[in-house]
């Protein structure tokens, strides 16, 4: 299990480029078709976004070992959250891996019995859960480096003898009783949450780059599950971004969120 684990993980730089040409494809592809593209030309460009998508999945093949010894290991995380989003989501990432084993098989003409629609259908669904709790994860960690960036706030504020203007954590600008008050008071409100935010992703670019992956690759299981059609253009771009990122983070392993 170990070696097959080490194996995977090399491929992993050649499965990432891979999709990067595979999403390249796909978007090219579409701009071609906007722009009017001999037939041929489109032809072959989705031949070849084919045959980087069946490269892909024999890159793949056994990467559900490594998604599960993933999961072995998150399992003994000692925030609750986390060890169930994370260990969740490997969960569904080797159960993903093992449909698009199967449907390399078929494609391949191992298994020229496999339903392929049926195959292709199981392993978005459990793309999209492991990408719906690697967000959750995301919000979760999000939320604690605001409580704790906001403490500290408060701390700093607190120590330079400095206050809150009005004597309250909503910027002073009246309680609910203040004629006006209301609308105004919930603007500043949002606006300090959304500062806060900025301010934690600016300082913690694993977090940063780890929201922006996930929220692209999103976009490609809503759209072959049918559940919000985004296009080729709109898929191939997000496709196209998630696997930069995802290459900067094997180049630059310190953009890696962890754990």
């Amino acid at each position: 299990m170990d070696a097959w684990v080490r194996f995977s993980a090399q491929s992993q730089a050649r499965e990432r480029l891979c999709r990067a040409a595979q999403y390249a494809c796909s978007l090219l592809g579409h701009a071609l078709q906007r722009h009017g593209a001999s037939p041929e030309l489109q032809k072959q460009i989705r031949q070849l976004e084919g045959h980087l998508s069946l490269g892909r999945k024999l890159l793949r093949l056994g990467n559900s070992a490594d998604a599960l010894e993933s999961a072995k290991r998150a399992v003994h995380l000692s925030d609750v959250v986390l060890r169930f989003c994370i260990t969740v989501s490997h969960l569904n990432r080797a159960l993903y891996f093992a449909c698009d084993n199967v449907l390399w098989a078929g494609k391949s003409g191992l298994a020229p019995r496999v339903d392929q629609e049926k195959w292709a259908q199981r392993s978005f669904r459990y793309y999209l859960f492991s990408l719906i709790m690697n967000l959750s994860r995301d919000a979760y960690e999000i939320r604690l480096l605001m409580e704790q960036e906001s403490s500290a706030c408060s701390r700093r504020l607190k120590g330079s003898g400095g206050g809150v203007p009005g004597g309250s954590e909503t910027g002073g600008l009246g309680g609910p009783g203040t004629p006006g008050g209301g609308l105004p008071q919930l603007a500043l409100k949002l606006r300090l949450q959304v500062l806060l935010l900025a301010r934690v992703l600016r300082g913690h670019p694993p977090l940063l780059l780890d929201v922006v992956r996930n929220a692209c690759d999103l976009f490609i299981p809503l759209d072959k599950l049918g559940l919000w059609r985004c296009g080729p253009g709109i898929v191939g771009l997000c496709g196209l971004v998630s696997s930069i990122l995802s290459i900067l983070t094997l180049i630059y392993p310190w953009l890696r969120l962890k754990p």
